[in-house]
């Protein structure tokens, strides 16, 4: 279903039966990639799966430039239009950003969080990773790939204001440096880490269950 927040429309897929999670898919994706794992936890969690400005079925950003402050607040527009005041939130890459945030900003709004793919910086990613994204902005110029190359900009000062109990995740090949990871860990107080055996950055995430045990563990 569509949203007007303020300025910006919103698409959001409302699923399941339970305690609310918010879950936030990665740049230039849509909703539609956590549709095996929200089939797989229907039973357990009421699920909110938006699709973020200028991806999927919601509207550009107006001026055409992305920043994932912004995104946070359109998250946080989204619970308040929908009446829910606390949530869990699942984050994967942009996702997990766009949750870190909201934790840091609207900390009595997020009940607890699972980060998959998270970075702190653009110096977070790997040398083949970012050299990836800058030749896509290259062919493309679309800012919401340039966004990658320029934010996030997280401190240990901004790790350390999260309240919510989170599990900080990556897969062992992911693209995300392993020491990042660590950080985050290590940041967020009393967080814990789970380094997924054999995966990349998406591949236990996108159209993918992998993950679905340890959410019902972790946000149980």
């Amino acid at each position: 279903m569509y949203i007007q927040l303020d300025s910006q429309v919103l698409y959001y897929k409302k699923t399941g039966s339970g305690r609310p999670l918010l879950m936030l898919h990665g740049n230039g994706e849509s909703h539609e990639i956590f549709d095996a794992l929200s089939d797989d936890l229907e039973g357990d969690f009421t699920m909110y799966l938006p699709d973020t400005r200028g991806c999927g079925l919601s509207s550009p950003s107006g001026n055409g430039q992305y920043h994932y402050e912004d995104m946070a607040g359109d998250m946080r527009k989204l619970l308040d239009a929908i009446d829910v005041r606390s949530c869990d939130i699942f984050g994967f890459s942009d996702g997990a950003v766009i949750a870190m945030l909201l934790a840091i900003e609207f900390p009595e709004r997020v009940r607890r969080m699972i980060l998959c793919g998270a970075n702190l910086s653009p110096a977070g990613l790997k040398f083949m990773a970012k050299r990836k994204i800058k030749a896509e902005y290259r062919k493309t110029k679309n800012d919401m790939i340039a966004m990658m190359l320029r934010e996030p900009n997280l401190t240990a000062d901004d790790l350390a204001k999260i309240k919510a109990p989170t599990l900080v995740c990556a897969g062992e090949k992911d693209l995300i440096k392993e020491a990042e990871t660590r950080q985050i860990a290590h940041g967020i107080p009393d967080a814990k880490l789970f380094i997924v055996p054999g995966e990349d950055h998406a591949s236990y995430v996108i159209n993918s269950t992998r993950m679905a045990p340890s959410i019902r563990k972790f946000l149980r």
